[in-house]
Order: structure tokens, then sequence, then C-alpha cells
């Protein structure tokens, strides 16, 4: 394009005396060159939605050497560079004055100024202004007007506008710089996450180890507390019982029953016959308790002795009452039945299982 507007012109040039005509035409060829190259972006001189961006398919063999040069390049430590470090050629109108020559390239020292500023601003905590989302560990660039945005996003805006002019303050003919400020917060946040979520589950772990050794003093979570460790220690009993339960239970009831066998005979071997005056004080118990059925039939006693204590209500046909030496009252036939069916030798009271001696009163 810019071949044959010089052409033309050259055309045009050939056909003119007029010095002032010569100079005109220069004047505008050099404004021309100028405004091509400095305003308008070199890749975008035709039509961005006529180009094709269609790339050329890559082998698989290909496509993995550049995951892992990508690997690499990961891998490497993060450096600041300046993109198009190497200073543009003059156009034709700044060599002849025309337009002022575009200023120096920014210092190292001057570039720090520019980032200082940029992080007092926050621009590379906040999001990208031209897609607004986080930078996380996506490339970024920093202009020397200090505003951070995505490098992709703006090539983009670069390439569609087909200006080069900052999105944000309208700044022309900028310079960029890759930097990582973005990414080395993201990994920060990232840290102090892992670090606070870790916290979390040891604080947790310990409480939870505490709630199993120490008795809270709330009354319904120590009743609680108190009901696992019985649980806990019913389990690690049936766990480390090698023997079958219901066996072993069978030889405990067993164990009991030999054991009172042997307390029963012990008792009888020391058992005396009461004297008088211990029946006397063994019947003024029984008229203290005031019981006057008899436990094996459940119908009421009645004697010559203690018809003023019973005498509460008519029953009839008068029984003789039988009084043991554990101050216990039966009927005489109830407790003769009693023993008949007994398989021992010697009975025990049908109430207290104690052995006795009787007196029919």
């Amino acid at each position: 394009m810019k071949c044959c507007v010089l052409n033309s012109l050259i055309f045009h040039f050939q056909g003119l005396t007029s010095k002032a005509n010569r100079e005109l035409v220069l004047t505008s060829v050099a404004f021309h060159d100028h405004i091509t190259r400095t305003f308008l972006h070199p890749d975008l001189l035709t039509d961005p939605l006529l180009r094709s961006d269609r790339r050329p398919h890559r082998n698989p063999k290909a496509r993995r050497a550049s995951d892992r040069s990508q690997q690499r390049q990961a891998q490497q430590e993060e450096r600041e560079y300046v993109l198009n470090s190497a200073p543009s050629s003059l156009t034709l109108a700044q060599k002849w004055g025309l337009v002022a020559p575009p200023a120096e390239r920014l210092t190292e020292d001057e570039w720090m100024q520019v980032k200082a500023r940029s992080v007092k601003q926050g621009e590379s905590a906040q999001p990208c202004a031209i897609c607004r989302e986080e930078f996380h560990l996506q490339p970024q660039v920093l202009l020397s007007c200090s505003h951070v945005f995505h490098r992709a996003c703006l090539q983009g805006f670069e390439r569609f506008s087909r200006r080069k002019c900052c999105p944000m303050c309208r700044k022309e003919q900028y310079e960029t710089r890759v930097i990582h400020d973005a990414a080395r917060l993201f990994r920060h946040q990232c840290a102090t996450r892992i670090q606070a979520a870790w916290r979390g589950y040891v604080a947790r772990k310990k409480y939870k180890k505490l709630r199993k050794s120490v008795c809270p003093k709330d009354k319904r979570l120590r009743h609680k507390f108190f009901e696992a460790k019985l649980q806990e220690l019913n389990d690690s009993f049936v766990r480390y019982c090698h023997t079958d339960t219901e066996a072993f239970l069978s030889d405990i009831n067993r164990s009991l029953s030999s054991c009172r066998r042997v307390f029963q005979q012990l008792e009888r071997k020391n058992v005396s016959e009461p004297l008088e005056s211990d029946w006397d004080q063994i019947q003024s118990q029984v008229i203290q308790r005031g019981v006057w059925d008899c436990p094996i039939c459940l119908t009421a006693l009645s004697s010559l002795c203690l018809q003023t204590e019973a005498d509460t209500s008519n029953h009839g046909e008068h029984r003789r009452t039988v009084l043991l030496s554990c101050s216990h009252l039966f009927h005489q036939l109830c407790l003769e039945a009693f023993e008949a069916f007994n398989m021992e030798s010697r009975p025990s009271c049908p109430l207290c299982r104690s052995v006795y001696y009787k007196r029919v009163i």
C-alpha cells in the first residue's frame, strides 16, 4: 500500500514544475509515512475480520516438545524485560524535522519509578481493566504510564483499535515491560490460604483430642462424654474377648451360683437356735413391721397370740402360723409345702434365703 502511494505521488511529482508544489508533495508523503508507521499498528493495515487466524496443524511430537519448553521456561527464574527494547527507525517526517522525534527510551531507574508508582496505586492487586478478570499467573505487562494489563488483552486491544494507545489514560507511543507482581501476590495468597487451612485442621484435630480426654463442664455434654467412654470400654471388652460372650457370661453365672452355695453352707454352720428371749425380740419385730399376709399364698395370717393386731377383717377359717428366726411369718401348711418341694437338705427362707429355725405360734 505504501509503495503504491509513493509511486502515484512520484508520478504526479514528475508533472509538476513549481517548487512550492514539489515541497507540498514531499511534505504530504512525509506525513503519510509518519502516520502509517506511528499511529497505525503495523499488523492492522488490513481488516482484522478478514484475516485468517488459522495456524498450521502441529503433530503430537512437536506439541509435546513445545510443552516441555514451556515448562522449562516456567521453571527458570522470573525476570522482567522491556518489549521491543530496540529503538525504531525515524520516519521521513521526523528526519526532515516536520515532527518531533520520539522521546528516549526509559532507563532502568525510570522503570523502577514507574513500577513504584504502579505498586502504590495497587494496579497488580486489581483486576485487568480490559477483561475485568484477576491476573493470577497469566503474563502481565506494565506500561510506561504505570498501568498494568494482561499481555494478551493489551495485544488484542492494540490489534482491534489499530492504535497504540493506553486503554486507561490514552497515552500514545508507550513502552511496555513484562512484570510478575500479580503472580507473586497470587502465590502469596495461595500460600496464606494453605497455611490457614492447615492451622484450622491442626486446631480441629487438637480440639477433638481434648474432647476425648477432658470431661466438659456442661451437664449434658458430660453425660454424653461418659456414655461415649462406657461404650468404648464395652467395645474394647468385646473386641479383646477371645471366647464366646454367651459362654463367658454363663461361666460367670455358674461361678456366682457356686459362691452363693458356699456362703449358704457357711451360714448354716454358724447359725444357732435362738433362745426364748430371742423369740420375744423376733416377735416384737414382726409386730412393728405390721405385715399380716402370708408371702406364699398371699392370704391373711391369724393366730391366738396375734389376733389383737391382725383382727382387721373376718378371714373365716383360722390356720396355724409359723414364725421364723429371720422374723418372717408364714402359714404352717404353706411353709411345709415349700419345704417338701425344696431340693436342699435344709431349706432357706422363701423371702431372704437365709437358714432359719421355726416356731409355731
